[in-house]
Parts: structure tokens; sequence; C-alpha cells
């Protein structure tokens, strides 16, 4: 089985040659289309042994990745972006799957580095080349709907997937969304999209969480509630339910929230796929502990099922600290919060938190060290998180001006 990477790009030359390295032992060709790069996008790709073609863009993600498609020869397509890369301990059993003969797609776990919440996504990003195969949707591109409508009409076909991280995506790092606007671009396309597909629960999701992301709660649940009532496919459902869970949390209606998170943890998908849901439920049952004991008995075993899944996830520790912290158990909280910091050292609130514990134990000198580093990262991030720290430690007495 011949198998040839797909890809659209645009000013790349920062991570294209990564993200081409990381298939060419794999790949027996790669097409690459431009949609209209100024920098050295294009000589990378041939340098790489890529074919070039060069195509307007066409406003419309799907309709640029359908006009790439044109150009591949393989029996099976990789579809990457310049962002992405192909982690090589999958290779072997990727290259069992497309021996399969009865798989029409393959769905892979996408590993999203930087992501604050979801650090797991499932793509559909490589597939048998079939001329009813193509994808759809403007913004969040996918070639699912076609994939199931494919199968409704010859049942042979199957999808596989394969169970270990495929894809490492850079792309939901803070400095690269904000490097290329793409929150206010992606609001605009999928805007525009859904207000003539009303019914898209896909759209619903991605759109929904966007506003909850922005602050927009209201405008968020109401989108993602309108999508849970349509969605159909676990994948699609989970999102809904887990952002549902993000958004009533967020606007302080916890029993909504705990609802939410609750009901996406019985959805039928691997469970590398609901960690963050595994830890925000957590959250929530040891918020709840001041009132109810039985809550926060529930948030160990997740916490635990978290770090089996993610040994090195910082938001795992950090939160472990914190019912440690609300169990009395001190020393396993400071281990857990210096963990956290080991892990994410750049994090003003596992400091504070770390500080406000030594304080308890009597350890006045370490608590001061902890509570000024919270303050000068928060005078980074927060200023007013800063301020407001430090005129607690003031009124104390234990720093002045």
């Amino acid at each position: 089985m011949l198998l040839s990477l797909c890809m659209i790009v645009k000013d790349e030359e920062e991570s294209l040659a990564r993200c081409l390295q990381s298939v060419t032992d794999i790949v027996d060709e790669m097409v690459v289309v431009d949609t209209g790069s100024r920098d050295r996008t294009i000589a990378i790709a041939r340098d790489h042994g890529a074919t070039v073609h060069e195509r307007p863009w066409p406003h419309d993600f799907a309709l640029a990745r359908n006009d790439a498609l044109q150009f591949v020869q393989g029996d099976w397509v990789l579809v990457l972006d310049a962002d992405e890369v192909l982690l090589s301990d999958c290779i072997p059993q990727m290259q069992k799957l497309i021996q399969a003969p009865e798989l029409i797609a393959i769905t892979l776990l996408r590993q999203e580095v930087g992501a604050q919440q979801t650090p797991y996504s499932l793509v559909s990003r490589l597939f048998r080349r079939h001329p009813q195969l193509h994808f759809e949707r403007p913004y969040h591109e996918s070639i699912d709907d076609s994939a199931i409508a494919l199968i409704a009409q010859d049942p042979r076909w199957k999808i596989g997937s394969l169970p270990i991280p495929a894809i490492a995506h850079e792309g939901y790092r803070p400095e690269a969304i904000a490097a290329r606007q793409k929150t206010q671009r992606a609001t605009q396309i999928m805007g525009q999209y859904l207000a003539t597909h009303p019914t898209d629960a896909y759209i619903c999701s991605k759109l929904g969480a966007l506003y909850v992301s922005e602050g927009r709660s209201t405008e968020g649940i109401a989108l993602l509630e309108q999508g849970l009532q349509q969605a159909q496919d676990p994948a699609t459902r989970y999102e809904l339910q887990f952002h549902l869970g993000l958004a009533y949390a967020q606007i302080g209606q916890t029993s909504l929230a705990r609802q939410r998170y609750e009901a996406a943890l019985k959805t039928d998908l691997p469970d590398l796929l609901k960690l963050a849901t595994f830890v925000n439920l957590a959250a929530l049952y040891i918020d709840q502990g001041a009132i109810d004991q039985d809550a926060i008995d529930l948030a160990e075993p997740l916490l635990k099922k978290a770090l089996q899944l993610q040994p090195d996830w910082a938001i795992a520790y950090y939160n472990l600290g914190l019912l440690h912290k609300a169990l009395g158990r001190l020393p396993e909280a400071i281990a857990a919060y210096q963990k956290a910091i080991q892990l994410q050292p750049h994090s003003p609130a596992a400091y504070q938190n770390l500080g406000v514990v030594y304080l308890k134990l009597g350890q006045i000198p370490a608590a001061l060290t902890s509570f000024s580093k919270a303050i000068a990262l928060y005078q980074e991030s927060s200023p007013a998180e800063a301020a407001q720290l430090q005129h607690k430690l003031q009124e104390l007495g234990w720093i002045t001006q």
C-alpha cells in the first residue's frame, strides 16, 4: 500500500521542516499545496523532496484540502498541518492497519501540546484515497460525514483507530494562537457556517466552546445545549458535555457543571480523551468538600486515574495538592505542589498554595519565599492578583512595599 502525505500550507518556514522530517521514512510521496506563502515555505518543502503546487487561498479549509487531494497518487492519505509531527512510536501499528482490506479510514489520537484543558483529541487524518471521501466544513474540516455516508452505502467498509498517540500538535500553545489570530478567524468562519447549517452539532461544540473561552458564557451555553440535542456520535457528545461542564463551572453553577462532567465520563471513549474531565470533576468535588464530605472522597480516585494516564501533567498534581490540603495531609500537599511547579514552573497559583501549606506548618521563611515567587509571576500575568496577594501579606506584616 502506497501512503501519501497531503498538506496545505502558507508561511510555515518555522515549522514545516520538522513536520516533513517526521514522515520521511513512512510516506511514499509528499504533496504540499501552498496557498500564498511569502517566506521560504516552498523552498523548504522542495528541499525535503515534496512536490509543491501553488493555489490561491479559497477562504475555506475544506475546499483547500479537497483541492490538494486531487494531486495525491497513493492508496492511503495522511493529512498533517505544518505545526504537527507524526510520532515515531505509532508507525509500526499504522503500517499494519493500512494493510487491512476492510478499513476506509483510521482515527488518530493527537496530542494537543500546550492546550490548557484537552491534552488529547481524535482526528480523522488517515484514510484511503476514495472518490467519495472528501472534507466538509470551512473550519474544523473533516472527512467524517463523507466516511459515514460511504459506510451506509457499502457496509463492508469499517473505520479503525490507532490506540496510541500518533500526532503531536503545537498549534494550541498560547503564543501560536496569538501569532495567527486563530480565535478571531475561527469565530468568524464558524459563525457564518452555522448560520446556514444550524443543526451541525460538531460546529455547535467548537463555536460554543470558543465563546466560553472568551467569557461569552451565555452564548456558549446556548450553542452547546443546542448541539447536545442533535449530536449522535460519542466524540461530539463528549465534547459538548465537557464544555458545558466548563461553562457552568465558569458561571458558578457547580451542580450543573458536576452533572455535565459526570455525563461526559460515561461516554464510550478511551479514558485518555477524558483526562481533563477527570481533573475538572475532581476539582469540583474538592470545592464541594467543605459542605459535603462524600464529594471530596470522590476526588482522589479521579486524580489517581488522571496521573496514571498522564504522569507528567502539572494540573493534576496541582489539584492533588488541593485535595491533600483539604484533607489536612500537609506534607503530601507540599510534595504535590512541588511536582506541579517542577512540571510547570510559571504557575503562580501553585506557588501561592504551596505558601499557604508552609504557613499552616509554621514554616514562615519557606512560605514567604513561595508567596514572593507567586507575586512575581502574577505581576507578569495578572497584576490585580499580584496586588491582592501583596496587600494580604502586608496586612499580616510579613512584607513591606
